[in-house]
C-alpha cells in the first residue's frame, strides 16, 4: 500500500479486551503487544527460547491470527521476537517425550527470511501439541480452509490497494498504438490459460482463434503477450512460456506465424529476438520432456539468445549456502571464498546482466523482444519487470511499483506460495 493506515482510536483497548477476556492474559500485558486491526489473539504460552545470539531465554509467545511474538521475562533489557505468520515456511517439532539434554523438546520453525526459530516446552503433558497444532493451522491458512489474514485486515487506507492496478488503465498508460495492437478478454473465463490474467494484450491482427492455436504449442497455454512498450519507437517486451518442441523438433505454424506478428508490430527492424533466460544445456534437456526453444529453421525472422540463468532449485540451494555463512554468524576467516562458494553473486549478476540486455535491445536496439524460460512465471518475471524498471520511470514510484508487482509476477501467475519457502 501507498498510504500509511489510519487507526482506530478504540482499537487498542479492544484488542486489549479481547486478548484478557480469551487467554487470561492482564490488561496491563497485553496492552504492550503490538497489534494491527483485526489481528486477534489465538493462545499464549511459557517457553524458552533458543536465541542463537542470547542463549536460552525464558518467556512468553504468544500466536495470534497474524503473528508469532515472543517476549522474554527480562523487562529491564527484553528479548523480543516479532514474526508475521505469512514469513513462516515450515514448522517441525523437535524431539521426542524420551528425548534427552536441555532444551532438546520443543519446536523448529523456519523462515522465509533465513531466520529459525527454537522454542523449548516442558515435555510432560504433550505440552507442544496445541501450539503447534494453532501455529500450523494458521501459518498455513489455505491448507485448513481459512482465509488469508489479509482478508481479515481491518486497517483504514486512504486509497484502495485492490484498485490500484487496473489492466486497461495500464495498458492505455503505455499509450499503445490501437492499430497495432489489441485488448482482448478472451481469457476471461480462465479457458485459455488458468494462470494468465483475464484481459491481455496481442497483436491487433491476431484473432482470439489464434490465441487458443498457439496456446496448444506453450507450456501451460501460456503464450506470448504484452509487457511493455515503448512510447517512441514502439518496440515491445513480450512474455511467455516454452514451445513445445520436443524431441521430435515438432513445428506449429500458427506460433511461427503469431511471433511474425509480434515482430511486424515494430516497423524499426526486421528481426526479433528471442531472450531465453535458461542455459542452453538446461534448454536442450527439456525437449526430453516435450519442451524445448525455437529453433532457427522455424522461426527465421527470430535471433535466439540464451541467458544461462538456473532454475529455481539451484537457486534455493545457492540461497541456503548463503544463509549458512551469514546466519547466525559470519563466516569471517573465509568471508570471500565462502561467498563465492555459494554462487549467489554469480546468480544475481546473470539475472541483472540478462535484464540489460533486454531493455538495452528494446530502447538502443528499437527491436521487439520475447522473454522466457520454462513455465514463464520465475526467471521470465525477473527479467521483464527489472527491464520495465529500467526503461519506465513510473515503475519507480510507489504506486508505479505496486502495478508492476501486481502485473507481472501475480496477475501472471507467480507461484508466491511454493516458491517462497
Amino acid at each position: 500500500m501507498a498510504s500509511v493506515s489510519t487507526y482506530n482510536s478504540n482499537s487498542l483497548e479492544d484488542t486489549s479486551r479481547r486478548l484478557s477476556s480469551r487467554d487470561g492474559m492482564s490488561l496491563e500485558e497485553s496492552s504492550t503487544l503490538p497489534h494491527i486491526p483485526g489481528e486477534s489473539p489465538v493462545i499464549d504460552k511459557d517457553v524458552i527460547y533458543v536465541c542463537p545470539f542470547n542463549g536460552a531465554v525464558k518467556g512468553k509467545v504468544y500466536i495470534t491470527s497474524y503473528r508469532l511474538y515472543f517476549r522474554s521475562q527480562d523487562l529491564d533489557s527484553p528479548v523480543i521476537c516479532d514474526v508475521p505468520l505469512g514469513v513462516i515456511s515450515r514448522i517441525e517439532k523437535m524431539g521426542g517425550a524420551s528425548s534427552r539434554g536441555e532444551h532438546s523438546y520443543g519446536l523448529d520453525i523456519t523462515c522465509k527470511d533465513m531466520r529459525n526459530l527454537k522454542f523449548a516446552l516442558k515435555q510432560e503433558g504433550h505440552s507442544r501439541r496445541d501450539i503447534f497444532d494453532i501455529l500450523t493451522k494458521y501459518a498455513f491458512p489455505l491448507s485448513h480452509n481459512l482465509p488469508f489474514f489479509a482478508f481479515l485486515n481491518e486497517e483504514k487506507f486512504s486509497e484502495d490497494g485492490w484498485k490500484v492496478y487496473e489492466p486497461v488503465r495500464e495498458y492505455v498508460r503505455q499509450k499503445y498504438p490501437a492499430d497495432k495492437w489489441r485488448i482482448t478478454f478472451c481469457n476471461q473465463t480462465y479457458a485459455l490459460c488458468d494462470t494468465y490474467p483475464q484481459c491481455l494484450m496481442v497483436p491487433y491482427d491476431a484473432t482470439d482463434e489464434d490465441l487458443h492455436k498457439v496456446a496448444a504449442f506453450r507450456s501451460r497455454g501460456r503464450i506470448p503477450v504484452l509487457s511493455w512498450i515503448h512510447p517512441e519507437n514502439h518496440a515491445v517486451i513480450m512474455r511467455c512460456s516454452q514451445p513445445l518442441v520436443g524431441m521430435s523438433g515438432k513445428r506449429n505454424k500458427d506460433d511461427e506465424k503469431y511471433l511474425d506478428l509480434i515482430r511486424e508490430t515494430n516497423g524499426q527492424t526486421q528481426k526479433l529476438t528471442i531472450f531465453d533466460a535458461r542455459p542452453n544445456v538446461n534448454a536442450v534437456a527439456n525437449k526430453a520432456t516435450g519442451g524445448g526453444y525455437e529453433g532457427e529453421d522455424a522461426y527465421q525472422n527470430a535471433e535466439l539468445l540464451f541467458l544461462d540463468i538456473h532454475n529455481i532449485h539451484v537457486m534455493r540451494e545457492s540461497l541456503r549456502k548463503l544463509k549458512d555463512i551469514v546466519y547466525p554468524n559470519v563466516e569471517e576467516s573465509h568471508w570471500l571464498s565462502s561467498l563465492e562458494s555459494t554462487h549467489w553473486l554469480e546468480h544475481i549478476k546473470l539475472v541483472l546482466a540478462g535484464a540489460i540486455q533486454v531493455a538495452d535491445k528494446v530502447s538502443s536496439g528499437k527491436m521487439s523482444v520475447v522473454v522466457h524460460c520454462s513455465d514463464g512465471w520465475d526467471r521470465t518475471a525477473q527479467l521483464t519487470s527489472l527491464a520495465m524498471l529500467m526503461l519506465d520511470s513510473y515503475y519507480r514510484t510507489i504506486i508505479g511499483f505496486e502495478v508492476l508487482i501486481e502485473k507481472e509476477w501475480i496477475s501472471f501467475g507467480h507461484k508466491f506460495a511454493s516458491v517462497s519457502d
